[in-house]
């Protein structure tokens, strides 16, 4: 690939300023066309923070507004910050579930972007803050040729990022100083917990979050060391005692209880 100098210095001269974001969608888009890009910051679970995105006002509350209200908490990108994984650049489907498009999360929340697909550039920073550039798409996905691309352009990105943002963590402070690295850092498990407050066994709870996620039967029993047919049977034990019938009312209790959750 020739990287086009114009727009990467660009990229490097903005570095620390407010026109950073904006010359590296520009430049990213010299190599892959795209409709929109949104950039996350994560340090634990705590509530991501929208660094940039291009989206309109409708858009913007499905892609943003909606996803840090909860569901950011079952997103694959989301839960490759918590392996951690190497920084690099992954299609979303690279990191999902292999139930993840027949899944409640895909289904309730995610088919409502339109996206035809999602790729994105995955940054690690000090202090476990994790910056993550995604690049969207409405009609037709991103190609082998395009991905190799991208890939190539990958340190110059992840470079630029990560000089942009050295101190990303700093951002997750309360006003009066106070590091929030740990904070609500479980705030996945305290909404598990509450959900079925005394009503679901620790083992149940880990059948809900593996399922939420978007995996199989046959996944979660690999997880947890348990046969599939346990599996199934540990979520009609939980529909039961939930008195719920299916895994979208499971889906839809989850979120309102992320919902309740004092804010931070």
């Amino acid at each position: 690939m020739k990287i086009d100098l114009e727009p990467t210095g660009k990229v490097i001269s903005s570095i620390g300023s407010t026109a950073f974001t904006a010359n590296l969608s520009t430049a990213l888009k010299d190599i892959a066309p795209f409709d929109f890009m949104v950039v996350f910051g994560y340090l634990g679970s705590r509530k991501p923070l929208d660094l940039y995105d291009d989206f309109t006002p409708a858009k913007r509350k499905v892609h943003v507004e909606d996803y840090q209200e909860g569901p950011y908490l079952l997103d694959p990108y989301y839960n490759a910050t918590t392996i951690p994984i190497e920084s690099g650049l992954y299609r979303l489907s690279d990191l999902a579930p292999d139930r993840f498009y027949q899944g409640e999360y895909f289904r309730n929340y995610y088919s409502q972007t339109g996206l035809a697909e999602e790729v994105a550039y995955f940054i690690n920073l000090p202090d476990s803050a994790n910056v993550i550039v995604s690049l969207m798409r409405t009609k037709k996905v991103f190609s082998a040729r395009e991905m190799r691309e991208l890939g190539k352009y990958q340190p110059v990105a992840l470079s630029a990022c990560q000089k942009h943002w050295p101190d990303l963590a700093l951002n997750f402070r309360d006003p009066d100083d106070k590091v929030l690295v740990e904070g609500r850092a479980r705030s996945l498990e305290f909404a598990l917990h509450e959900f079925g407050k005394g009503l679901l066994t620790p083992r149940e709870r880990e059948v809900v979050e593996f399922t939420l996620k978007g995996h199989s039967a046959a996944a979660v029993g690999k997880i947890l060391e348990i046969s599939p047919g346990t599996v199934r049977i540990h979520r009609r034990n939980i529909y039961n005692k939930l008195r719920i019938s299916s895994q979208g009312e499971l889906f839809s209790g989850f979120i309102d209880t992320m919902l309740e959750q004092p804010a931070v």
